[in-house]
């Protein structure tokens, strides 16, 4: 595979005037919330700079002052690199979000190492002279589709984990659901477990992790008996939004595993929005995610707004 020029391995940053009189390690530590690892990496290894000598931690900052981190000379992932096409929603030189398509896994498995969103990843940024470090933040089903937000260098990754743990990178989903919903919304917390009797399934069980999803009927399509909702994730289970409707009698459309009709050549679930905060610039990315279905399975024409029960 071609590759283009390769990038730099470090990242240079112009102190702005909110950051004047911090130290170097104020700035890393409650700024940018450095992981301890990167902490202790950084101070014993020199490699941190301010404006072109070595920096200490200790040194406070002026305006305008000029810091070099080596967060792009950690070690890379081994994902090989795969041809495809691939839709990019947002991109920068630490992190990006991708468009996935369905029956696409997100990374490597133990019987399928190439061909997988995170390996054409790997394959376009090598073809840029890019990183190949490239790591799934979160996930999505293999016939899941839309964004998914990925690291491109071990920091990255770290930083965005703590977000996801603390709740604070926001998803949206879209689902396509059995049946006209009594309530305009709602929120299902109901545990979930694994399925004893199937590998790959999960349910609700009482034995289960804390999953919580928020959900607003948006659409109703009466020829089908088909309801759109938007679902809002406060936990991160696997195959939640699956498991929560088939629960209370609204399975999604396409899933034969949790019960829906195959209407659709898949499970009918799309992650429309994607909202985090930038981990070193503090700004809030917001993306929508188009769909991707060829023939299209989310159609809007015809459908009544807000698909609930009328009292």
């Amino acid at each position: 595979m071609e590759q283009g020029p390769p990038i730099q391995s470090y990242f240079k940053v112009t102190i702005p005037k909110e950051w004047a009189g911090m130290t170097v390690e104020q700035l890393l530590k409650e700024i940018w919330n450095f992981p301890r690892k990167f902490l202790h990496l950084y101070r014993m290894s020199g490699r941190l700079s301010l404006n072109g000598k070595s920096g200490r931690f200790s040194e406070r900052l002026q305006e305008n002052d000029e810091l070099t981190l080596p967060i792009f000379a950690e070690p890379s992932a081994k994902i090989l690199p795969s041809e495809g096409e691939v839709s990019i929603l947002y991109e920068d030189e630490h992190l990006l979000v991708a468009n996935k398509k369905a029956n696409m896994l997100i990374h490597p498995d133990g019987k399928t190492v190439e061909g997988t969103l995170s390996n054409i990843l790997a394959g376009y940024l090598a073809k840029k002279g890019d990183s190949r470090y490239i790591q799934a933040v979160h996930r999505l089903d293999k016939d899941t589709t839309g964004a998914v937000l990925f690291a491109k260098h071990p920091l990255a990754k770290a930083l965005l984990d703590r977000q996801l743990a603390s709740g604070k990178i926001k998803r949206t989903y879209y689902a396509i659901v059995h049946g006209r919903l009594k309530t305009a919304g709602g929120t299902i917390a109901e545990k979930i477990g694994r399925d004893r009797h199937h590998p790959s399934k999960r349910r609700v069980s009482r034995t289960g992790r804390e999953a919580v999803t928020c959900y607003e009927a948006i659409g109703y399509d009466a020829g089908r008996d088909l309801s759109i909702v938007s679902c809002r994730l406060q936990t991160g289970r696997t195959h939640q939004i699956r498991v929560h409707f088939s629960y209370i009698g609204h399975p999604l459309a396409g899933d034969v595993l949790y019960g829906g009709k195959p209407v659709f050549p898949r499970q009918a679930l799309h992650a429309k929005f994607l909202t985090f905060v930038h981990p070193f610039s503090g700004e809030t990315i917001e993306v929508e995610a188009p769909y991707v279905d060829d023939p299209p399975i989310f159609r809007w024409k015809g459908m009544e707004q807000n698909g609930t029960t009328a009292e």
